[in-house]
């Protein structure tokens, strides 16, 4: 005896195929953040962020562009970091021009 024949399925609403989407990729998103292993912690005040003459150290810059990844201003960068205002404007200069928060992280510089 033939199966019977399911009736046509009616064609999806574009809006709730996007939407529904969307919910996918941020619950995902949210999945991959809690199975990803953290990046280690860093201190904008640590001393081996800057050399002797004050300099900062690849550490130092490296956690610059980290706190520019998350958003902060150079002001917030200049007063967590210790370091002038026209320093953080520099840095945030050269973040961007590496690409900003889709730059490609140092992953040798050890922040802990």
């Amino acid at each position: 005896m033939p199966a019977p024949k399911q009736p046509a399925a009616a064609p999806a609403d574009p809006q709730l195929v996007l939407e529904l989407i969307d919910s996918i990729q941020a619950d995902l998103e949210r999945l991959r953040g809690l199975v990803q292993p953290r990046m280690a912690e860093f201190d904008p005040a640590d001393p081996r962020n800057k050399s002797g003459d004050g300099k900062l150290t690849p550490q130092g810059v490296e956690c610059c562009y980290r706190m520019f990844d998350e958003g902060k201003s150079r002001y917030s960068v200049a007063q967590a970091m210790k370091i002038s205002f026209a320093a953080a404007t520099h840095r945030f200069a050269t973040w961007t021009r590496a690409g900003g928060d889709k730059r490609k992280r140092q992953a040798s510089v050890r922040l802990g």
